[in-house]
């Protein structure tokens, strides 16, 4: 059972007890990432998430670390376009040993002018790393595409000159703004008592401002747009996407079962046609990128230079004959049993559904029980397929981009292929 506790100082908990394992998960989620930054300062959130390993004024660098190791824990964070999510996996007795780390980087942390400087030139290594991986970057650069002129265009990462303006004191004031108690969930799944826990995490993230400032968030319409970046590498990669469903959207279980087939397996419409029957590419998927208001569908496929066109007539032939034929009964049944495998397994893994519980609260504000997740896919008619599929059929609505190691003329081909 999900159990939603608002805590005397504001924050929010959503607690998920499974008595069964021997284990704690536990994740301190900050509605803050890419949405809420200044372009001059592209890239303050991630930035932060690294600085919060560096030093408390409790705890150095190393010992944060070794009070994890001790207890046989692990101590992770990531940042996305819309939060932060700092967590711990520990053994359920010592879920406060965890804990107590977590906290003491969130409101103790030292922000240390040297360990930023060593931090700044570690994330511009990250920046590079990113752009020597070729799939990434196409990935990164769709995604900015589809979002040209919205918040969810913003870059996580930012650049290296972006990060070269984030002094201390601005990433100070960035942090007492968003870092505010009415803007975190805390997300336990594990073993544990749930008054317990509470009580333990009632009082403990009073040092931080009660509330944040609202802001209204940048808009701009969505047009198709192309774009081709050339790098030395031995293979392109291609990135096709337009608009799809935000989270929490009523459509989801549709839209993602209609996904599944398209790109989602190995007997997928993309992978049977791109890779099995016309042998062009290794790897060739899509996926539903969701976000709080928004979402996009993405279809990848990483091909020979010269296979750049074939490659994109072959996805575009799936979709006219998505449109044109639907699915059939067997491709339903047979999709809608694969999603509702995977989202069992998913909930054998106490991580996984910290990370689920945590995310659909901060960005949402709603969480489904396996019951209603289960009975979501299994509600799905051919008709919902059909009004689903009117998404993503209409080739002309496409973004482009591709990475390889000359110019191609991308605009040329993807309306070639109409």
């Amino acid at each position: 059972m999900i159990i939603n506790k608002k805590l005397n100082s504001g924050i929010r908990m959503v607690l998920e007890e499974i008595p069964y394992v021997q284990s704690v998960a536990i994740g301190i989620w900050v509605k803050t990432g890419a949405v809420d930054e200044d372009e001059k300062y592209a890239g303050i959130s991630h930035f932060i998430e690294h600085m919060m390993f560096k030093g408390t004024t409790n705890r150095s660098a190393k010992k944060i670390a070794e009070d994890i190791d001790r207890i046989g824990g692990q101590i992770n964070a990531f940042t996305g376009k819309e939060a932060t999510c700092y967590y711990v996996k520990a053994i359920d007795s010592n879920y406060k040993e965890a804990a107590d780390v977590l906290i003491d980087m969130l409101t103790q942390s030292l922000l240390d002018k040297e360990e930023m400087t060593k931090e700044r030139q570690v994330i511009c290594e990250e920046i590079k790393m990113t752009q020597d991986a070729p799939d990434d970057l196409a990935h990164d650069t769709i995604t900015a595409m589809i979002f040209k002129g919205n918040d969810l265009g913003k870059s996580i990462i930012g650049t290296p000159t972006s990060l070269k303006r984030i002094t201390r004191s601005v990433m100070s004031n960035y942090f007492a703004k968003e870092y505010t108690r009415d803007n975190i969930v805390i997300s336990v799944s594990g073993n544990f008592d749930v008054d317990e826990i509470c009580e333990y995490f009632d009082d403990k993230f009073m040092e931080l401002l009660p509330s944040k400032e609202e802001k209204n968030p940048a808009f701009a319409p969505y047009a198709p747009s192309y774009k081709s970046i050339t790098k030395e590498i031995e293979q392109s990669h291609i990135c096709l996407a337009t608009k799809g469903i935000p989270l929490g959207d009523d459509r989801y279980y549709a839209f993602s079962i209609l996904n599944n087939i398209m790109g989602g397996s190995m007997s997928s419409r993309f992978f049977q046609n791109i890779r099995e029957e016309k042998g062009l590419a290794y790897s060739v998927y899509s996926m539903n990128g969701a976000f709080s208001g928004d979402g996009y569908y993405n279809i990848y496929a990483g091909v020979s230079h010269d296979k750049i066109k074939d490659a994109i007539c072959g996805i575009r032939e799936e979709l006219a004959l998505l449109d044109e034929k639907g699915i059939s009964a067997e491709e339903l049944d047979s999709s809608r049993a694969q999603l509702k495998a995977a989202y069992v397994f998913g909930q054998e893994n106490v991580a996984g559904r910290m990370f689920k519980n945590g995310k659909n609260t901060i960005l949402t504000g709603k969480i489904s029980t396996p019951e209603e997740v289960v009975k979501g896919f299994d509600d799905v008619t051919m008709d919902d397929i059909e009004n689903m599929k009117r998404l993503i059929c209409d080739f002309s609505s496409y973004s482009a981009v591709v990475v390889s190691k000359k110019h191609i003329e991308l605009k040329r081909i993807m309306k070639g292929a109409l």
